[in-house]
């Protein structure tokens, strides 16, 4: 482990291996506790405790992690997360959120609208997860935490896209005291645009499935680069352009990974097909000088999305700390138990300074 102070390390890599990480879904409806209750009506406990909250006039799905000595007559620290793209909430919140929890933190995970147990919007399609929305979506887990009466300071903890969207999220909304970004997706440009020709031919295809989807109403779903719900673990390897990636994606995300579709069943690596139309959007890099709350940003320095880390804290001007762990990779902080314990042990410590 090393703390590391402002540097830029110069990679680039395509778009395409880049998004070899990711993985997207779609699931099933949770019982729901009303939004304005009191703290005795909703009957909250140590663990996990299903909610829901208005967002978009949607009623999205969350799952509020509390601490085991929960007493609703006291007042806790409280997190919203936000998970890489595009995760449903059993897989990176179930594994962060009980971790929080027990260094003593409220924790809400929940599902962006249109993805995992969350409706879409009517007339809109499941298994998208759209950056302005994620945004809305997050200001509104914020409100909602904020109607809690056990619940005192408000923070963010993001993971790799959930990264991108803490930080853009609290530019304007400072509710929001802390942040805090673990593997993220900050300064993703030199990612999604250095090889422009990739970018144009998966704009233009998403911009084909949104005219198709618009003239029949009927969703086009496609997989990530080749990883979808079937494919075997050789298979993929041997046909990624960078084989160490495909195998940390698909350890994950692949059908026998560790939060793939065999072990979460409300995931899917099928994902709308208009997708990139919005992601492509990189908010947080460009608004970095405008972040205010202190920063803690958590990385791989081996890995090669650390320039998504290191490129945006060189735009910080606020209150800001940097750790780099040699030892871990960039999946690795997803739900391995040693880079999971040393990324929550710095966050907790972090958000009770």
């Amino acid at each position: 482990m090393t703390n590391l102070s402002r540097r830029h390390l110069i990679q680039t890599a395509s778009l395409a291996s880049l998004m070899s990480f990711a993985g997207w879904g779609a699931g099933a409806k949770q019982t729901s506790l009303p939004i304005n209750a009191g703290a005795s009506d909703m009957s909250f406990k140590p663990g996990t405790n299903p909610v829901t909250f208005k967002s978009f006039g949607l009623d999205l799905v969350g799952d509020l992690y509390l601490p085991e000595d929960f007493d609703p007559a006291k007042t806790y620290k409280a997190i919203v997360g936000a998970s890489p793209f595009p995760q449903v909430k059993d897989q990176i919140p179930a594994t962060y959120g009980p971790e929080m929890a027990a260094r003593g933190f409220i924790y809400l995970g929940f599902d962006y609208m249109g993805m995992g147990s969350s409706p879409a919007l009517p007339g809109e399609h499941m298994k998208s997860r759209y950056m302005f929305r994620l945004i809305e979506n997050t200001w509104d887990a914020v409100s909602y935490l904020g109607t809690l009466p056990f619940v005192d300071e408000i923070y963010g903890l993001g993971v790799c896209q959930g990264g991108s969207i803490i930080a853009s999220a609290a530019v304007t909304d400072h509710r929001i005291k802390k942040i805090a970004l673990v593997s993220g997706m900050m300064a993703a440009d030199a990612f999604q645009w250095t090889d422009r020709g990739m970018t144009n031919q998966m704009i233009a295809a998403a911009n084909a499935s949104m005219q198709t989807m618009y003239e029949t109403g009927e969703p086009v779903y496609v997989d990530t680069f080749g990883l979808d719900d079937e494919i075997s673990r050789e298979d993929f390897v041997k046909a990624a352009p960078f084989p160490s990636m495909a195998e940390a994606s698909y350890d994950y995300y692949g059908r026998t990974g560790a939060k793939g579709p065999e072990a979460v069943p409300n995931f899917s690596n099928m994902h709308i097909a208009d997708q990139s139309m919005q992601s492509l959007f990189s908010l947080a890099e460009a608004y970095a000088d405008k972040i205010v709350q202190p920063t803690l940003t958590i990385y791989s320095s081996t890995a090669f999305t650390a320039p998504c880390s290191t490129q945006f804290v060189e735009k910080l001007t606020n209150d800001h700390k940097e750790l780099a762990f040699d030892e871990f990779g960039h999946v690795d902080f997803y739900y391995k138990p040693e880079a999971v314990k040393a990324s929550t042990d710095a966050v907790a410590e972090f958000f009770n300074a």
